[in-house]
């Protein structure tokens, strides 16, 4: 790693009060001072952290999921993820789990891409995201509130659908540009 010199641009806390947890969010509410002296307000978003993972198989096809995402009012197209079970889960178990639930697929080979800060401006949310290959097929098992549907496609056309705008997802579209030097070998 780089190392650079940023003690001219770090914040210091001088005081966190809690003030709301709901079901996947706990939010924060900070007093920084900032390098200039002056105090600054942050709200910070804690969330216990996700695993998401991008399934290929020996022909080159991507296996996604279409789901309703209430805080955007819409279907997307999605690389199988959730949330860990619990603080400090490993995020590698948490990406298996996600991937037979979702669609019902294992894999033998897993390949670590990324651990990608989602929306840092507000949030501490932290997804692992992982390539898996050498695939077989299970029965699914989604959770009792996750309805999807899972598309195969060639990664080229998942590819131009992120160039089309069709595929908008974060982690998705990291997850597939992350993935394609493994692809390419």
């Amino acid at each position: 790693m780089r190392n650079f010199d940023d003690s001219r641009i770090m914040e210091q806390t001088v005081s966190s009060e809690h003030v709301f947890d709901g079901l996947i969010l706990h939010i924060d509410h900070l007093t920084n001072q900032l390098p200039n002296g002056k105090l600054a307000k942050r709200e910070v978003a804690r969330h216990i952290g996700a695993a998401a993972v991008l399934p290929v198989d020996g022909d080159g096809n991507v296996y996604l999921v279409r789901q309703f995402r209430a805080p955007v009012g819409r279907v997307l197209m999605e690389i199988p993820a959730g949330k860990l079970d619990y603080r400090g889960e490993d995020r590698l178990a948490a990406a298996k789990r996600e991937l037979r639930e979702e669609t019902g697929l294992e894999a033998s080979k897993w390949t670590h891409l990324n651990d990608l800060l989602t929306t840092v401006g507000f949030c501490d949310e932290c997804i692992g995201v992982y390539l898996a290959q050498e695939l077989t097929r299970g029965e699914s098992h989604p959770d009792d509130d996750e309805f999807l549907n899972v598309v195969k496609l060639p990664y080229d056309e998942a590819m131009a659908m992120v160039a089309s705008n069709e595929i908008n997802d974060a982690k998705t579209v990291c997850a597939l540009a992350l993935a394609r030097p493994f692809l390419e070998k």
